[in-house]
């Protein structure tokens, strides 16, 4: 379970929300500029809020009062970020065990192959990649994720940067990942006919605040 109550003034921008998510995916879902990526990026510790709480499972993440912020790289949260953010110069096998080095954690074939498997990038493995599509990318972003065996997945609108016809590649991949991860999603998004393939619950956000937390039918309120 993730539990976030969180505070953060940047600049002229003030952020206060308060949320928990459980298995399945949570959607942070509203207009550009209301919070979403700066929720994420204060849960995965790219950023200190001011105020507040943290929790993951039975870790303390972040607890101003506590004194605890726990360095970014020690969270085990895997981060899927807008543009994917591969290196270059390394093939996409390479890409995908990045994570898993960085991270000191064994090798494991079984759960490598799994995961290629399911997202299906195994003829992709000797490209680098600048000879991938877009939903190519983001599938191989997704792995490298995966591969650092997080506790938490963030996805931070990993479907903006594709056309249509790259996301209705790339959606069902997403559902399955849902369906079969064993760990909590915070996906974030302002598209609400994503939100509604790939989200179980619903956290509504406009101008830094939660206006609204519940099932699908937020979608159309």
């Amino acid at each position: 379970m993730l539990l976030v109550d969180v505070e953060k003034n940047l600049g002229g921008f003030s952020l206060s929300a308060l949320f928990a998510s459980e298995s399945g995916a949570t959607a942070l879902f509203g207009p550009s500029g209301a919070g979403k990526t700066t929720i994420v990026n204060l849960i995965a510790g790219l950023i200190k809020p001011d105020r507040g709480r943290i929790v993951l499972g039975d870790e303390v993440l972040f607890d101003n009062k506590m004194r605890i912020n726990l360095a970014a790289h020690k969270r085990g949260i895997g981060y899927v970020f807008q543009e994917g953010r591969l290196f270059p110069h390394m093939t996409v096998a390479r890409n995908l065990d990045y994570g898993r080095r960085m991270r000191g954690l064994a090798h494991n074939p079984a759960e490598t192959a799994r995961i290629v498997e399911m997202l299906d990038i195994g003829p992709l493995l000797a490209r680098r990649p600048g000879k991938l599509s877009g939903g190519e990318r983001q599938r191989v972003a997704l792995g490298r994720a995966l591969l650092m065996r997080p506790r938490l997945l963030l996805l931070d609108e990993p479907l903006a940067a594709l056309d249509a016809t790259r996301k209705a590649e790339i959606l069902p991949y997403f559902e399955r990942l849902r369906d079969e991860a064993k760990m909590p999603i915070v996906y974030v998004s302002h598209q609400a006919d994503e939100v509604k393939r790939i989200a179980t619950r619903i956290v509504r956000m406009d101008a830094g605040r939660i206006t609204a937390t519940g099932g699908l039918e937020l979608l159309s309120a």
